[in-house]
């Protein structure tokens, strides 16, 4: 069904990538046009890598000017939506006349080459445009997502040193407008010399530092400004789960070639795509695989504003059959929340324009996984579930093109280029299906350049815990036919009587149950047995929480996992508390179960709030006390 055969040239290919890492790279960089060629190759000075040293191009030249001028200017860049009924269909021609005109008025606000220009803005069109024009005048941008508050913008702020932003008056989500600019107008920065405001509502008045996005712009050509290939182009920070977010600096070189490639490897696009990646844009998701990699490409996009569940579950099955969507890549949690759903949901509206599905952001379990392709795919569509992070700034691990066999739960083989292993606490290569430490033993194009003004923080997180090898923080098993399967954080892992479990693998098990929709769990400390497990499990609609399925949990995890897992406690909750780019926040989860203070909650989604998780604290405090 997955075409055999071709498995074999793929492991040629993969194989020549590995043994000329350099000449491989230099032949897939053609993916993009150049200004000047690159003199060098790659530069090493490890830990710090430097990808077509020499090289010159723009970043907006590549995703447009190059399209206009090879016939692809009446091809549509983007079909929009959002949750109010508001549509927007926009051609590269005119993506590309927007984003000149807006670069033009930025560059007479004094934007230029080396700013960084923060950028706080829903998922639309134009906030697209904001991040093009941005590049086109040789400035960084750091977009922050929409959804986080004054503390986190101005921690971006302070640590970018943003002279400018750009924001709306607001966005929507679940029907409700959610204003943006009086989060912005809180913020006193003296860095900050303009701020320029998307204006959604047609009542806002400049004053001072804000300043209007002209209306009705008249074309101006803006020239590109080369830039270096080793130029950053954005820096973008984590979410912060477990600290003080980190400034993540990509190249434009490096990154755009990285990405480009991989969004064809693993998918298969092509000039008939109708691609529909649900990440927002202040997520690396929305960087590599909503703007960057389609639009170097020339592919045609649907982006949506708004949650993928309002005003009912179906949604999102409803704007894949209207926009007759080809290849849909969304999120594990995105996939679990729709299981909760009647099926009818999906069963009234026609999918079969679906020709390949994507998994992305965290492990995907393999009851997950067989659901997704039975239900959306119809059983009929690869799945490509893909592994990587916001520093590797594109697919690590991938089925390539979904021409080798899928397994449910595994992230398949490394993608061309990328030389990944299991290895044990010392970094010695581990036997098939032996559980340790996911790394990375050679450089690609797309890894990060550092973290913004911590050289030392880039080195000791990434580079240190294994000589010679990058070391991203995940738990993996690599089986006998090379597939890896990733098991979660690293840290997340639990020790119980000095068996080492991952949290994937001991949800995936609860999942295995047919009245569960979601579940996470975290270690707690146990004086016999180091630590046991604690589970907090939200069930399918329609299921009542009875204290007897407490023990089918239990018994189905003994029975796949083993007995080693020992149950501390089991909490039926109505949701689980994530990061707005749908992370369980496990964090949040311990420190509720050992009664420690929550501490940061700024990367919580605006669902679960604040009030929410200290009612849920209170109440599993009394049911244990």
């Amino acid at each position: 069904m997955y075409y055999y055969p071709y498995v074999n040239r793929y492991l040629e290919f993969y194989k020549y990538s590995i043994e000329n890492l350099e000449n491989f790279w230099a032949f897939q960089a053609s993916i993009i046009p150049w200004f000047k060629s690159w003199d060098k190759v790659l530069e090493s000075n490890h830990p710090f890598y430097r990808w077509f040293v020499g090289g010159y191009l723009n970043a907006s030249y590549v995703c447009l000017d190059h399209h206009v001028e090879n016939n692809k200017k009446d091809k549509v860049a983007y079909y929009w939506e959002n949750e109010v009924g508001e549509k927007e269909i926009i051609s590269y021609y005119e993506l590309y006349t927007r984003v000149n005109s807006f670069s033009k008025f930025l560059k007479d606000l004094g934007v230029q080459k080396g700013d960084v220009v923060l950028i706080y803005m829903p998922l639309i069109v134009d906030a697209i445009v904001a991040m093009l024009s941005v590049v086109r005048l040789g400035a960084t941008h750091n977009v922050v997502f929409s959804g986080f508050s004054k503390n986190s913008i101005v921690d971006r702020i302070e640590d970018s040193n943003a002279k400018f932003i750009i924001t709306a008056t607001h966005t929507y989500r679940r029907g409700k407008k959610v204003d943006l600019l009086s989060t912005i107008k809180e913020i006193d920065s003296q860095s900050v010399q303009k701020v320029v405001v998307l204006d959604r509502e047609g009542n806002f008045v400049e004053d001072g530092k804000f300043v209007k996005w002209p209306e009705n712009l008249e074309f101006a050509y803006t020239e590109p400004v080369p830039v270096e290939s080793t130029h950053p182009l954005f820096v973008l920070y984590t979410s912060g789960t477990t600290g003080k977010p980190k400034g993540i600096v990509h190249s434009t070189g490096g990154y755009l070639v990285y990405v480009a490639c991989t969004l064809r490897w693993a998918f298969n696009v092509g000039d008939d795509s109708i691609w529909w990646c649900t990440a927002d844009i202040g997520w690396i998701t929305g960087h590599s695989y909503v703007v960057y990699a389609p639009l170097a490409l020339g592919l045609t996009s649907f982006i949506y504003e708004g949650a993928p569940d309002y005003p009912d579950p179906s949604k999102w099955w409803s704007l894949i059959e209207k926009h007759r969507i080809t290849e849909f890549f969304t999120s594990p949690t995105a996939i679990r929340m729709f299981m909760k759903y009647d099926l009818e949901f999906i069963r009234k509206h026609d999918l079969n324009s679906l020709r390949m599905l994507g998994s992305v952001g965290e492990p995907i379990n393999p009851e997950v996984w067989e659901w997704y392709y039975k239900n959306i795919g119809k059983s009929k569509c690869p799945i490509i579930d893909t592994w990587w992070q916001t520093e590797t700034g594109g697919f690590m691990i991938a089925p390539f093109m979904g021409i080798i066999p899928l397994r449910p739960g595994f992230a398949s083989l490394p993608l061309p280029g990328i030389l990944a292993d299991v290895v044990d606490e010392n970094g010695n290569s581990l036997p098939p299906n032996t559980k340790g430490y996911l790394v990375i033993k050679a450089p690609w194009p797309g890894m990060m350049m550092g973290i913004l003004n911590d050289d030392e923080k880039y080195k000791q997180t990434y580079w240190s815990k294994f000589d010679g090898m990058y070391y991203p923080g995940d738990y993996a098993i690599r089986g006998e036919e090379g597939y890896f399967q990733l098991l979660g954080r690293a840290d997340e892992v639990i020790k119980i009587a000095g068996h080492r479990l991952g949290t994937t693998e001991i949800e995936s098990a609860i999942l295995e149950n047919d009245f569960v929709a979601e579940a996470a769990v975290v270690g707690v400390p146990d004086e016999v047995r180091g630590e046991t497990v604690a589970a907090f499990v939200t069930l399918k609609q329609g299921i009542n929480k009875d204290e007897s399925l407490k023990q089918l949990i239990i018994s189905k995890v003994r029975e796949i996992v083993g007995p080693v897992v020992v149950f501390s406690s089991i909490f039926f909750v109505d949701k689980l508390p994530k990061t707005r780019s749908g992370k369980i926040m496990r964090r949040l989860l311990k420190s509720i179960i050992i009664g420690k203070e929550l501490g940061d909650v700024t990367t919580l989604e605006e669902e679960a709030s604040v009030e929410e998780i200290k009612k849920a604290y209170e109440e599993v405090k009394q049911s244990i006390s």
